[in-house]
């Protein structure tokens, strides 16, 4: 199992960014698609972005424009950016492998606050 690790997070303004960074344990990053998952408080966890090991990129509505998934394969980090945050975008923000589409494992996850 690979075991995802995330930071990157904390409290921004409305309208600020924030560049999120997972590099999960294992070997053979470059093979695996990797997604960004988040979960707001009272709501189920939803996939906000995925990144297939071709470089394919999926991304959910509410994020398209504003986000960007990235990855480094050399660095086995998979990347986050988040440009004009939202107070929407508040919630634990988890990335993970992905085995045949479906999310692996789960980490500890990043907190991200988006207020004034």
């Amino acid at each position: 199992q690979v075991q995802p690790v995330e930071s990157g997070g904390g409290l921004v303004q409305p309208g600020g960014s924030l560049r999120l960074s997972c590099s999960p344990s294992g070997r053979f990053f470059s093979r695996y698609d990797m997604a960004w998952y988040r979960q707001a408080p009272g709501k189920q966890r939803e996939l906000v972005a995925s990144i297939s090991s071709g470089d394919s990129t999926k991304y959910v509505e509410s994020v398209k424009g504003r986000f960007i998934i990235f990855r480094h394969n050399a660095a086995h980090t998979v990347y986050l950016q988040m440009n004009n945050l939202k107070p929407e975008d508040t919630a634990v923000y988890y990335c993970t492998r992905l085995m045949s589409g479906e999310p692996d494992s789960w980490g500890q996850g990043t907190q991200v606050t988006v207020s004034s």
